[in-house]
């Protein structure tokens, strides 16, 4: 398969047809709005079935696995200066229930799910996964939100777990990892330098000063 780093940008409510064009490793923006959602809303949402709130299900179909860093002005105002993505592998038990209950399309979080997961969960309901680039990107992320649109369950969850709906103006780069056939990107990559590696081995010479139980050898059981 091969890849090839489009740059897209996605308007909110992203529909369907958006969603069908992308491919894996497209560089995409995000613009409008889009809601943080973690464990604490996950459980509200899909252990107490109080489902996502019909104002925000109205602007978005996209979730963040993400703990914004937020303040409250003097006039009682919102600020979000930074975003720090979550891994998302946690929400995996949840997910088809979520896809159900929330009705999101597009999720944005940190170091992606497998193949399996994907078929199984995002497949059926038209889903697809964008990345987080690299480590440290929280305040480059902050700089594309433009403002808070509401908040919900901030007395109860706090603010790392609340869920924030934000205003957004080319929020990214995220990376397209799992699309909407179920394929990785992070799969393909794998699978292309587990092609390789034995030939990176095979290479290599033989180490001229050696301690105990060094090897140069992919069989040896290292211990």
């Amino acid at each position: 398969m091969n890849v090839r780093m489009r740059e897209i940008t996605l308007t909110t409510p992203v529909s369907d047809e958006a969603i069908a064009g992308l491919e894996l490793g497209d560089v995409v923006y995000l613009n409008g709005f889009l809601y943080t959602a973690r464990e604490g809303v996950y459980r509200k949402v899909v252990d107490e079935g109080r489902g996502v709130p019909d104002s925000v299900r109205a602007l978005t179909n996209v979730n963040f696995h993400c703990s914004p860093a937020a303040s409250v002005r003097p006039d009682g105002s919102y600020a979000v200066e930074a975003v720090t993505a979550t891994a998302s592998f946690r929400f995996g038990k949840s997910m088809t229930r979520w896809f159900e209950r929330s009705g999101a399309r597009v999720i944005v979080g940190k170091a992606g799910l497998t193949e399996l997961a994907y078929r199984e969960w995002f497949v059926p309901h038209g889903a697809i996964y964008l990345t987080t680039v690299g480590y440290g990107m929280g305040a480059a992320y902050g700089q594309a939100i433009k403002g808070v649109r509401e908040v919900h369950w901030l007395a109860e969850l706090g603010i790392a777990q609340a869920m924030w709906v934000l205003e957004v103006e080319r929020l990214g780069p995220f990376l397209v990892e799992g699309d909407r056939e179920g394929h990785s990107l992070f799969a393909l990559a794998n699978a292309e330098i587990n092609r390789r590696v034995a030939d990176v081995y095979a290479g290599l010479p033989h180490f001229a000063l050696g301690r105990f139980g060094e090897t140069t050898a992919r069989t040896d059981e290292v211990v």
